[in-house]
């Protein structure tokens, strides 16, 4: 029988309920007829474009196809320069940001705002190439400002007085003390503001308000009667605008944080018990960290959130979750999973680029690449536990189907490894097979006399070869 393996993570808090895990694998679903309609494919890979500093990205957007990051105390342009098809990349040190943790960043253009949470707001001027920290004192007078979104010609920055406030009219440099607003329709504080679709939505930690530009000289933003929803934000970098929708971490009054997603009139939960019971293990200060990214490739439209341990993914395509996580060594070598390694994710110079969060590196994922910065990726997936009605069973017989042959010139026969698990959480010794030298497309991987089962079984498979990955379809025969 074939066994289901592109149902992506599911891993609920009682594994024998589920232990799905789908990591550095995302489910892909064919679109047109075929023998197999839900495999899996490998993530991306990193390459490095260039290297900055020892510190990580802290920021990052693009401005007229032209990407910026703040490194460290610094913030960089990337330039890049385009001679005989061969692309040559550098960066410009533009100016000096305060703190060490993340910025926001908005833009109109020619203006790129850069704001230090609670802390100090810059302007770099791109017509002018002048870098200026905001000095005027009506940038405070309504609050320290917060998180920072761009609309109609206005810089909007959320405050820590339950006030947002608004810069003169393409004017990132001058703002007036009289030009704030409040959301009004519950007394929650304003977590973070995104502009969606030309309306500005205030996240506060409970609710969410929606606002209009009603245009004239004074304040220029409304209240849109009515159009209040019952969820706030509790991750303001967690906000990410993504395939015609937006999404973030929240919850309404009394909840524990989830995933949900913008609807037209409210919101609609996307994550699952799984993904929630990570979250709940969070602490205040770990949801504050959490940062969001969203880019679509070969027709998958991936959001991300990089939590202090893992990076949760949803496709909004097939809706389905997975894990990405890097690998990292220690001084004596021995390596550990953290997070993926990517952040603040940018589309520019037609690349997919990114920050890493743990060096001064800036690089590009890339789904032909099949490694980070050279270190090896290691994929695996779980599949949720297989019983016979609560009766003991055998499996005799287990085939993976790959794509074969597709291995390398640097790998000259990757391999593909199986281990089982009774209780879903313990899995035994891994035994590996051949998935072909370069071209041998006929090789196939069984697994033979794979034991009795009490009760359940749940198979693991992993990879961690540079290669190419494509598992296919997984069957097995059951006694």
């Amino acid at each position: 029988m074939e066994l289901p393996i592109a149902d992506g993570f599911y891993r609920s808090s009682s594994l024998p309920i589920s232990s799905q895990q789908c990591v550095n694998f995302y489910p892909q679903i064919t679109q047109t007829e075929n023998f197999q309609r839900q495999s899996l494919f490998g993530t991306p890979g990193l390459t490095q474009i260039i290297a900055i500093d020892d510190s990580h990205c802290r920021g990052a957007l693009e401005m007229s196809d032209v990407p910026y990051f703040v490194f460290g105390s610094s913030l960089y342009r990337l330039n890049r320069t385009l001679v005989d098809s061969v692309d040559t990349f550098t960066t410009t040190n533009l100016g000096t940001i305060a703190g060490t943790g993340n910025v926001s960043m908005a833009q109109n253009g020619t203006e790129l705002m850069i704001l230090v949470p609670g802390g100090n707001g810059y302007i770099w001027n791109d017509s002018t190439s002048t870098f200026s920290q905001i000095t005027d004192s009506d940038f405070t007078a309504s609050g320290n400002p917060q998180h920072v979104r761009f609309i109609d010609g206005y810089f909007v920055c959320s405050t820590d007085s339950k006030k947002f406030t608004v810069s003169n009219l393409n004017q990132g440099l001058v703002w007036s003390a009289l030009d704030f607003g409040t959301a009004e329709a519950d007394p929650d504080n304003i977590v973070a503001p995104h502009v969606h679709n030309g309306r500005l939505y205030l996240l506060g930690s409970e609710t969410t308000q929606a606002f209009q530009n009603i245009g004239g000289t004074a304040f220029p933003f409304q209240a849109i009667p009515a159009f209040v929803m019952p969820k706030g934000c509790y991750a303001p970098f967690s906000v990410v605008e993504a395939n015609d929708t937006f999404m973030f971490i929240g919850g309404g009054e009394r909840e524990a944080p989830a995933v949900w997603a913008f609807a037209g009139q409210g919101f609609d939960k996307v994550s699952t018990e799984g993904i929630d019971f990570l979250l709940s293990q969070l602490t205040t200060d770990d949801l504050q960290n959490i940062v969001g990214f969203s880019y679509s490739e070969r027709g998958a439209s991936f959001v991300g959130f990089n939590l202090s341990d893992t990076t949760i993914v949803f496709d909004t395509t097939t809706g389905r979750w997975h894990e990405r996580r890097s690998r990292i060594y220690d001084a004596y070598g021995y390596p550990a999973e953290v997070a993926w390694r990517a952040s603040h994710v940018v589309r520019a110079y037609q690349r997919t680029l990114v920050g890493d969060r743990l060096t001064g590196r800036i690089g590009y994922a890339n789904l032909d690449v099949y490694d980070e910065y050279g270190d090896e990726i290691l994929r695996y997936v779980v599949t949720q536990p297989f019983e016979n009605e609560s009766n003991g069973f055998a499996i005799s017989r287990i085939e993976a189907t790959t794509e074969s042959g597709a291995a390398s010139v640097a790998e000259t026969e990757p391999q593909i490894r199986l281990s089982l698990s009774r209780n879903g959480e313990v899995f035994g010794p891994e035994r590996s097979r051949s998935m072909g030298k370069v071209g041998d497309r006929s090789k196939r991987q069984i697994w033979n006399k794979n034991g009795y089962f009490a009760r359940r079984a749940s198979l693991k498979f992993s990879f961690s070869d540079k290669a190419k990955i494509a598992l296919v379809k997984v069957d097995a025969d059951f006694a």
